[in-house]
């Protein structure tokens, strides 16, 4: 039986493509996740590493899709050898069926895991440059040092509401508390 495995990272994202290349495979059964792969806990995958038995083969479009690191796509595989599960890769032409395939999938996987280690060095090299630069990143403050001293008269002044405070400075009650502590002696919400 051929069992596909299509993965995007984000819900709003499309899997079609994946799914079109499965089904023109011929794959019996396809399973979807709709989260990142470096997530353990992938439902679908899981329920597709329950179902598969000895004689059927995985379909995937890309290697990517259902490994996310060597580690893990060599313990797949050999539970699978174990299990006497093939693995077939539609883009790369990988098929377990032949030693020719082993091979490949085991060079595959480690490019793979090789290409996201560099992704996630660039982007570690990037975030230190920006902040050598005198970048911080991240969200900026909600509101300026003048305004929070705003905040704390106006709610030093208990004729006011909570409500009347956030009006004024046209905030929200969330950033109002971030800035204030409700802790004892403090006021409480109305």
């Amino acid at each position: 039986m051929l069992i596909g495995y299509a993965r995007v990272s984000k819900l709003d994202q499309n899997p079609q493509l994946q799914l079109d290349a499965l089904k023109d495979a011929k794959c019996d059964k396809i399973y979807v996740d709709y989260l990142t792969g470096a997530k353990a806990d992938r439902p679908e995958w899981q329920e597709l590493l329950s179902y598969i038995r000895e004689g059927d083969t995985l379909v995937v479009w890309k290697l990517d899709r259902a490994f996310r690191s060597m580690r893990q796509a060599v313990d797949i595989f050999n539970d699978f050898a174990k299990r006497e599960v093939h693995l077939k890769v539609l883009t790369m032409d990988i098929d377990t069926h032949t030693p020719m395939g082993k091979c490949m999938y085991y060079v595959a996987s480690a490019f793979a895991e090789m290409e996201r280690d560099i992704l996630l060095e660039r982007t570690q090299a990037g975030l230190l440059a920006a902040r050598a630069r005198g970048r911080k990143g991240g969200r900026p403050k909600a509101l300026s040092p003048k305004k929070v001293t705003m905040l704390r008269e106006l709610y030093g002044n208990k004729n006011l509401s909570i409500n009347e405070i956030c009006e004024t400075l046209k905030i929200s009650r969330t950033t109002l508390y971030r800035y204030i502590p409700t802790g004892k002696g403090h006021r409480a919400k109305p």
